[in-house]
């Protein structure tokens, strides 16, 4: 009777150990890559087998500790609605856009930015009246975009 207690009290424990340790265990595709907090700290992880410490593949975790944030590497589009614009010689024009970003570095992208995949959707949108003349979207987004009048 007391080895049956004793095995029910060592069954739970062990089952706690076993999902600690598996938990620690993640796989990235090859698509995506890790950005790893230790102690809100960015590292590398621990173990990762044919990767740089942040995927892709297998990585390992400290449980309880890492934190870990996937950031997707592939393409996203994002169109742009209509707008009617009037050009130098007084023709209306309807003019569409089409905006691709993808993510180039993931720490940067986690660090510096609240919330990538929604950042292009929050950008002031320009007149695309300044936008039908170059053939850049970066001469028209807010950062590029420059005062050219005198």
């Amino acid at each position: 009777m007391e080895g049956l207690q004793l095995l029910l009290g060592i069954i739970p424990v062990v089952l706690i150990l076993l999902y600690v340790f598996f938990s620690s265990f993640r796989i990235l595709r090859e698509y995506e890559r890790a950005v790893i907090f230790r102690f809100g700290r960015r590292t590398s992880a621990i173990f990762n087998p044919g990767g740089d410490g942040s995927g892709p593949g297998l990585v390992l975790l400290i449980p309880f500790i890492d934190k870990m944030v996937k950031v997707s590497l592939r393409t996203i589009t994002m169109d742009v609605p209509p707008q009617d614009v009037i050009t130098r010689d007084n023709v209306s024009v309807k003019v569409n856009a089409v905006i691709f970003f993808r993510v180039l570095d993931a720490a940067k992208a986690i660090i510096a930015s609240r919330t990538t995949s929604m950042r292009p959707h929050r950008w002031p949108r320009p007149p695309c009246a300044a936008c039908s003349v170059s053939r850049r979207w970066t001469s028209c987004s807010p950062a590029g975009r420059k005062s050219t009048r005198s």
